[in-house]
């Protein structure tokens, strides 16, 4: 009996006082606001020194407007209508292109970290086509493809595939020996140890390779759409540097730091989702 009245006692010493909540509360919120200040101070301190330095002459206002009237120049053209043309057709070649590189990679890559016969057979030819900058390839695949959507998204395709398929191979084989062991030795098939153990293992690699493709996919297709497209942002730069509206040129730049950025956080959060189990 006495025993179990120290027991007691014991655990209402040590448990936490109510009070300390509120604290704990404030503490995590404080910390939370932190997280969110600094970057936003960072943001605050260049978009400030982009709207003086033109108009303090530190630069030249015509090549380099101030960041409110590139932010003006960017609504009118949400408002007309054209940025979201703009932007939704550069989108949906760059998702084309990283979806078909995402689904064509993933599978070549385990099988050449897996399968060693798949490795001996497949990797010179994609060490030579890995060595070769999509960007040189351009004129190649316009060449063969036209100046039409399949030059464009075939290119992104190239582009986006090999970051994956190196990303992938890395994290397939550097998957911890013991953890396959154990699973082996818990009568896991091929199939299962690979979907249980070696997956699970390897998201975090591959999603480091799908964050390097979804970057290369906007940039190549931004060079892609300013040789030869009708729509689409790159095509929206050019085209405003050659009439000479700055501002709209400016505006375009934005909008693809913006959309790379969307699809960065994106790729950002699916991996928390997917590799949850890391953390627990």
């Amino acid at each position: 009996m006495a025993s179990a009245v120290q027991v007691a006692a014991d655990r209402v010493r040590f448990a936490p006082a109510a009070t300390d909540l509120p604290l704990r509360v404030l503490r995590g919120a404080g910390w939370i606001a932190w997280r969110v200040f600094k970057p936003t101070v960072a943001i605050a301190l260049f978009l400030a020194l982009w709207e003086i330095a033109p108009r303090v002459g530190l630069v030249d206002e015509v090549f380099l407007p101030p960041f409110s009237t590139v932010f003006q120049a960017g609504v009118e053209l949400i408002r007309n209508g054209q940025m979201w043309e703009h932007v939704s057709t550069s989108l949906t070649r760059s998702l084309v292109g990283f979806v078909i590189a995402l689904v064509a990679a993933v599978p070549v890559g385990v099988a050449i970290a897996w399968y060693r016969p798949v490795a001996e057979f497949l990797s010179p030819i994609l060490e030579l086509f890995r060595n070769t900058a999509a960007l040189a390839l351009l004129p190649v695949f316009i060449l063969i493809l036209g100046i039409g959507e399949t030059s464009k998204i075939s290119l992104v395709v190239y582009a986006s595939f090999f970051p994956i398929l190196l990303n992938t191979i890395t994290g397939v084989r550097t998957v911890d020996p013991l953890l396959i062991k154990s699973a082996t030795s818990l009568g896991f098939s091929p199939v299962r140890l690979f979907q249980k153990v070696v997956l699970p293992a390897a998201v975090p690699s591959i999603f480091t390779g799908l964050r390097m493709a979804a970057s290369a996919s906007i940039l190549v297709l931004i060079a892609a759409e300013m040789v030869g497209a009708r729509a689409g942002l790159g095509y929206l730069i050019t085209a405003a540097q050659q009439n000479f509206a700055i501002p709209d040129m400016y505006a375009g730049i934005v909008a693809i730091s913006l959309v790379g950025l969307v699809f960065n956080g994106v790729l950002v959060t699916a991996e928390r989702r997917l590799s949850r189990w890391r953390a627990q």
